[in-house]
């Protein structure tokens, strides 16, 4: 047993402090990043170009609908996995835009390796991006299959995670993965850091992965714990290459959830001019189904229930209905250029150059969350 005593630390848990600036408008910020991976054979010098933003591979969030949606925008889809070959081999047909802005997302088991194989065939060179996706990447087993992957297809992007050491980080990329994915627990809708007490801080894990990742010439994805566009832009400003996000994403059309209307009172009451007496207003709210991919939601849905040697690692949650993502996309991408032009970084890239996090026991006034009714 070892204890480690030097600080670790979460988005909530640092501000950014501002600096001189000669950014005259948030306008002037270049969102977009180039990129050239690793371990992907191509014959171009730049691999990637777009704002690297990644919608997660989870159920309401990963889907067709929401890539081709964030493909408009410049932005990246890993797809859920359970979309079957006959999808996968339209989708990425069809629409050759998503070849350079959704990854087919898989497992380490032999069915769904057969199922990428036969997309592959199918589709060739316009199936770029394999997001391998375990909820433990610490395992000889997925260290072997990423290896024995990257022997196969030379041609592809390989996504892998997830992890949040430096070691690990570099494992993964040594053994043929381009881009890592770095987090363990601080999903909005994952409780594996309740049922198992693993995890890492998010924001030390991403300084500390991403310096490990790019001494090869590595990437990583800062995947989850955003709750606001604040945290977006710290996990950028922390060296992200790519920030995932799942629950920022929830609750849109593009998502294809069953929207669920519940009835409340929410103070407000109305009167009744027969009896002269008020009575509480009810009013209608709309909600989406949002679950982690290891609640028992989703074991149910997919793989036939949860089995009996494991328990959840996920919650369910009712998510407001919110509409189109397009809204919450451009606050996003809002928040992040706002930031720059805080701390005076004309690009995305520049970012955490520019950056000096501070340590804060408070990030906001808190006072008048509750009544808020509008931003």
């Amino acid at each position: 047993m070892r204890i480690e005593t030097d600080s670790k630390l979460g988005y909530e848990d640092v501000l950014i402090r501002p600096k001189r600036s000669t950014l005259g408008s948030r306008k002037k910020v270049d969102l977009t990043r180039k990129f050239s991976f690793r371990n992907y054979l191509s014959n171009t010098d730049i691999h990637y170009d777009g704002i690297p933003i990644m919608a997660a591979n989870m159920d309401g969030v990963g889907t067709i609908s929401m890539a081709q949606s964030l493909s408009s925008q410049q932005l990246f889809t890993c797809l859920i996995k359970s979309y079957d070959s006959a999808e996968l081999i339209d989708v990425f047909t069809t629409n050759s835009d998503l070849k350079e802005s959704a990854a087919m997302s898989i497992g380490i088991t032999s069915p769904e390796l057969e199922k990428f194989a036969s997309v592959k065939k199918e589709v060739g060179t316009d199936l770029k991006y394999i997001c391998v996706d375990v909820a433990n990447g610490y395992s000889e087993r997925f260290v072997d299959f990423i290896s024995a992957l990257r022997d196969d297809y030379a041609d592809v992007v390989i996504i892998a995670g997830n992890v949040v050491t430096a070691d690990q980080t570099q494992e993964l990329l040594l053994n043929g993965a381009d881009i890592i994915k770095v987090g363990i627990g601080p999903g909005s809708v994952c409780t594996t850091r309740i049922k198992t007490g693993v995890g890492y801080p998010q924001l030390s894990a991403v300084i500390e992965c991403s310096d490990a990742a790019h001494g090869l010439n590595g990437h990583i994805i800062a995947d989850g714990g955003c709750v606001f566009p604040g945290d977006v832009v710290k996990a950028f400003a922390g060296g992200a290459d790519f920030v995932m996000v799942g629950g920022m994403l929830a609750g849109h059309n593009e998502g294809g959830g069953d929207v669920v209307t519940k009835y409340y009172n929410d103070g407000e009451y109305t009167l009744d001019k027969d009896t002269n007496s008020y009575t509480p207003a009810i009013k209608p709210k709309a909600f989406v189904e949002f679950y982690g991919m290891s609640s028992k939601t989703a074991n149910e849905k997919h793989f036939g229930g949860l089995k009996d040697y494991r328990s959840s690692e996920g919650r369910t949650a009712l998510v407001p209905y919110r509409g189109e993502v397009e809204e919450t996309v451009q606050d996003i991408l809002g928040g992040i250029r706002s930031a720059c032009t805080y701390v005076g970084a004309r690009k995305l890239k520049q970012l955490s150059k520019c950056t000096t996090f501070v340590t804060t026991a408070r990030q906001y006034n808190t006072r008048y969350e509750e009544s808020t009714i509008g931003d």
